[in-house]
């Protein structure tokens, strides 16, 4: 009999956000390169030491993976993952556990499915429990023994051309040759893995965020990017075969490690922006502020091809569009765990507003407004640029969001236009006029009687005034 066995990794965020001593990237970026290869390797090696075929690893990534094994070698699949889960416990110090559930294929995949998700539950409620006990716990940057470990991994990793394996440390994900060893790649038999990083100028190491903020265009700045698809779990849901659920989830993955790779090479971005990591349905990088921009859009422009081309026979949205948060760091010395866990927080808040968007500046725009702002902030700054207008006319644009409606009247849009003609001063070129008229109808809408200020507009502005900040 046939055996389905899913693995999971728990307390991935908490994990990657622990305070550090250490250069807080570097760390980060080692831990999360660690949890996306234990998801990739661990089955490998599994099968391997039990003497199974690779054939039998149905979907690996993302912080789990999915294994059809025969019945009699579940006791010693047991055993090993005992021995990995321990051995992880104590590489993370308590943040991040191992776990696994395992039922018969017998019945529809729906219902393998759901026995599946039911028994993890079940494992799952002490593991939870344990992890939230220091879910809360003060952001001290204590240095602990695993912080230069996991530093090295990362400089490691982006430089190793294979993964290996060796049972006796169950934990390590080495970066030589091992008992097994896998090539690093996209082809059959390989481990796809994003891992581009932004070179110091030295050309061996990766540029610290105090160097990706000097390359930024304007305000010298880093930020974080951070995207999941959207309702990839329902779809995952509705599926009705096995066959289709390991199509799938190896599909996304690797869109992720290969696009994201590819994109980041770019001669746009290579300089500017590293990759933390990417999973089976999200990713995140960080870099200077205008390249993490520019790159969300040129991804989600990505993803809806790759969605088109591969998802456009299934029905409903789910999984079909991706959202996105980018968070600027408010200081170049701002921690990193503080930047990446607001990119978080502000993804979560943008999925729960809508689907198929960007959180940005503070606001939350479909990608089509985002391509809108773009124009405006390119007309902003034409203004200052060729027509010469104080680049203070930018604060009183946006004042306009900063006011209360008690402070104004929405119905006397004109106030908009003789304030802001007000900023910019008397002017006879035709062309600022036009472009002055046009900006102020973007903004506020273009009903002579109505106000009605767009998202658009305030993210255009702050776009605006980075991108002039030196």
């Amino acid at each position: 009999m046939q055996i389905f066995l899913q693995g999971k990794l728990i307390g991935i965020e908490p994990f990657v956000l622990a305070p550090s001593g250490q250069a807080g990237e570097a760390v980060a970026v080692g831990r999360s390169l660690w949890v996306s290869l234990l998801a990739e390797v661990l089955p490998r090696a599994l099968l391997s030491e039990i003497g199974l075929a690779q054939i039998l690893l149905g979907s690996s990534g993302g912080g789990g993976f999915l294994l059809v094994l025969p019945a009699e070698s579940l006791p010693a699949a047991g055993e090993f993952l005992e021995r990995a889960a321990a051995a992880v416990s104590a590489r993370s110090e308590g943040r991040l556990s191992l776990a696994w559930a395992a039922t018969e294929n017998l019945g529809d995949w729906i219902v393998v499915r759901r026995r599946l998700t039911d028994e993890m539950a079940r494992r799952l409620n002490p593991e939870r429990a344990a992890t939230a006990e220091g879910a809360f716990a003060p952001f001290d940057a204590v240095e602990s023994n695993s912080d230069a470990w996991f530093a090295d991994f990362g400089a490691r990793v982006r430089a190793a051309d294979c993964f290996g394996w060796s049972p006796e440390a169950p934990d390590e994900v080495l970066t030589s040759p091992g008992k097994y060893r896998w090539p690093a790649g996209s082809g059959a038999g390989t481990i796809p893995l994003a891992r581009h990083a932004a070179l110091s100028g030295d050309g061996a190491s990766p540029a610290p965020l105090d160097a990706l903020a000097s390359r930024a265009s304007g305000r010298r700045a880093w930020g974080v990017l951070r995207g999941d698809v959207d309702a990839f779990g329902v779809r995952l849901r509705r599926l009705g075969s096995i066959e289709e659920h390991v199509q799938l989830s190896v599909l996304f993955k690797q869109f992720f490690a290969g696009e994201l790779e590819v994109a980041c090479s770019l001669p746009e971005y290579w300089r500017k922006v590293s990759i933390l990591y990417s999973g089976g349905d999200d990713f995140a990088v960080y870099g200077s502020w205008d390249a993490l921009l520019l790159l969300a859009r040129e991804v989600q422009r990505l993803f809806q091809r790759f969605a088109e081309a591969h998802l456009e026979t299934l029905p409903g949205p789910e999984a079909k569009t991706i959202t996105m948060s980018l968070e600027v760091a408010s200081e170049i010395d701002t921690p990193f765990a503080f930047v990446y866990e607001e990119a978080g927080r502000n993804l979560d808040a943008a999925k729960t507003e809508g689907k198929d968007c960007l959180h940005v500046f503070g606001k939350t725009l479909e990608w089509r407004q985002l391509t809108h702002a773009g124009t405006l902030k390119d007309t902003l700054l034409r203004m200052v640029r060729d027509f010469g207008c104080p680049p203070e006319f930018l604060e009183e644009l946006g004042g306009f969001y900063r006011e209360k409606p008690s402070q104004t009247r929405p119905d006397r849009p004109w106030r908009y236009h003789r304030r802001l003609g007000s900023a910019l001063g008397a002017h006879k070129d035709r062309e600022l006029q036009k472009l002055q008229a046009s900006l102020i109808g973007d903004m506020i809408g273009r009903s002579p009687t109505q106000v009605k200020l767009r998202p658009a507009g305030l993210v255009a502005v702050a776009w605006a005034r980075m991108s002039m900040d030196a």
